[in-house]
């Protein structure tokens, strides 16, 4: 297994291309991952509405309530 690392700024129409060196082999397998160093506000703020989430009462009422639904169902057909 390798890794090739490729910096890039993404152009306004949101396309990038990928060198592949020439010893990879025609039609072999890669698996392509995209790491965005700097997320949207908009995205950041959901982050820590998540986290505030753990300290909201009514949020931990909810789910210890869907907790207990789920306990019979769970615990039915196990032997």
């Amino acid at each position: 297994m390798g890794a090739i690392k490729q910096i890039v700024r993404i152009p306004k129409n949101h396309k990038i291309g990928i060198k592949i060196p020439h010893y990879v082999p025609e039609n072999e397998m890669v698996e392509v991952i995209l790491i965005i160093k700097k997320m949207p506000d908009s995205f950041k703020q959901k982050i820590e509405e998540l986290k505030e989430a753990v300290r909201d009462d009514l949020f931990l009422d909810d789910l210890v309530d869907v907790s207990e639904d789920f306990m019979t169902v769970d615990s039915e057909g196990w032997a």
